[in-house]
């Protein structure tokens, strides 16, 4: 699940959380995308309090970004609540 909201600084960014439930799938996840030079690890999900993991990125308005989840075992696998996809990934822009 993606969620936008206000960014924390002040400037008009929008804030994107990825969130997924805590156990599924087990083990670290991370959250890779062209925002962050796709690189694993960059952005973990970190338990929550809610039973969720989440991470955080802040975007300028307007922006789209491509991403995919990556569980620790090397399993790739897609928001399941994203139906946009572009050359394979998930899409979304924030608003």
């Amino acid at each position: 699940m993606i969620k936008f909201s206000k960014g924390r600084d002040g400037t008009g960014a929008r804030r994107l959380t990825f969130s997924l439930p805590a156990d599924t799938p087990p083990g670290r996840v991370s959250v890779v995308g062209d925002f962050n030079n796709w690189t694993p690890g960059r952005h973990l999900l970190a338990p929550r309090s809610n039973g969720r993991r989440s991470a955080s990125v802040e975007l300028a308005p307007g922006t789209t970004v491509h991403f995919r989840y990556l569980a620790e075992d090397g399993h790739w696998f897609d928001d399941p609540d994203l139906p946009e996809r572009a050359e394979g990934n998930c899409v979304c822009t924030a608003p």
